[in-house]
């Protein structure tokens, strides 16, 4: 079977926020995680079968949804989960907010390193709490690594909780073994609770395995706290369905008493459409990522022979680019790269010194690709 990625899909009428954001301009959005591609056929067929049932009431995930995660995890990464450590969630961003909100007290702190997805940064104050941020390391041929004496240095007493990104959303690491096991050595050293956003895990761009962090022995897994979602893979984000792994018992039910009253329910449309993207997205998932190859691999050519004085972090994973745009000196990225047709998301947001980077979504067409590098090239040049 072929999938079709090229063909483009207007979104400007509909209720994208993506595209929305800059309704009556003529400025490309670059700029949110989502992509312009349609969700996977299987996925589609799900969603009508459920809205042909008619009826939408209050929803649960069904045994049989709870079986594809299961099987997801085993199949995909050797992970050997129970269905009683699932906690089913509306959100990524909402299941920060709960494990800043269950594992810490006002007062206590966050540790993360950055650049990093702002609710990284954000959730923990929305809690109360801290938010420690290190920057990473970046070694000469652009590769970020965990700074670990600054780590060191940052950490309190007062610090309960590590926040990390894996792989990692903005600089697209894919963390190998020795690197998470020094971040799991780190956690236990310093009796952290350690919650990993794996939300990238299934758009692995180069020949590397994702290992869940929770994996590497059954210390670590008790003192995890995994968020999954199929909404990035797929392309499902509006539909709400993410989930949380706990093998912990104690502390799911910490992070479940802190959704009373305050977490909605899911949607059911959300729950057959991940159901379908786990027992039926992978031939889907492979001609995605071929595409998406395509694109990195298209944008840093373009990059090195047009906008050289744009470098391209190496992109391991994730449909994001990390641009340093610091040799054309701006006070505001991204506002520079709107006034010429461009949106895309300020390297600020992420923690990263004012206009000195820029995230690129490249998970669009590649017509769409080629325009906006093309008013890239157009706006540097007119500088």
């Amino acid at each position: 079977m072929t999938f079709d990625f090229d063909t483009v899909i207007d979104r400007a009428p509909s209720d994208s926020r993506k595209w929305r954001k800059y309704a009556g301009r003529d400025i490309l959005p670059l700029w949110v995680a989502d992509m312009d591609f349609a969700a996977p056929p299987a996925v589609l067929a799900a969603l009508h079968r459920r809205v042909d049932h008619g009826v939408f009431g209050y929803a649960g995930p069904l045994p049989s949804l709870t079986e594809a995660t299961v099987a997801y995890c085993a199949a995909r990464y050797g992970w050997k989960i129970e269905p009683s450590w699932i906690v089913w969630l509306p959100g990524l961003v909402t299941a920060l907010n709960l494990a800043a909100r269950s594992m810490g007290a006002a007062g206590d702190a966050v540790l993360t390193a950055t650049p990093i997805y702002p609710p990284f940064m954000s959730a923990p104050r929305n809690q109360g709490l801290e938010t420690i941020m290190v920057p990473l390391a970046v070694r000469a041929d652009g590769r970020h690594e965990f700074d670990w004496p600054a780590m060191e240095r940052a950490v309190t007493p007062r610090t309960k909780v590590f926040f990390l990104c894996s792989p990692h959303n903005p600089v697209g690491r894919v963390f190998t073994r020795p690197e998470l096991e020094q971040v799991a050595a780190f956690c236990a050293k310093h009796d952290l609770v350690l919650v990993s956003d794996d939300i990238h895990c299934d758009l692995i761009l180069d020949d590397l395995p994702h290992l869940p962090i929770a994996t590497l022995s059954a210390e670590t897994a008790a003192r995890s706290i995994t968020l999954l979602a199929p909404s990035k893979t797929y392309n499902i984000a509006g539909l709400a369905c993410s989930l949380a792994i706990i093998p912990d018992s104690r502390r799911r039910q910490q992070f479940v008493s802190a959704m009373a009253g305050i977490v909605p329910e899911m949607s059911p449309l959300g729950y057959a459409a991940c159901e379908a993207a786990f027992r039926e997205g992978e031939p889907w998932r492979q001609a995605l990522l071929a595409y998406l190859r395509g694109n990195r691999d298209f944008l840093a050519a373009f990059l090195r022979e047009h906008l050289p004085m744009i470098t391209m972090t190496p992109c391991q994973a994730t449909y994001l680019a990390w641009l340093d745009v610091s040799a054309l000196k701006l006070t505001d990225a991204g506002a520079f790269f709107e006034q010429h047709g461009v949106g895309l998301a300020d390297g600020a947001q992420y923690g990263a010194p004012a206009g000195h980077f820029v995230r690129l979504n490249f998970g669009c067409t590649r017509a769409t690709l080629t325009t906006a590098l093309q008013r890239m090239q157009r706006a540097v040049a007119a500088r």
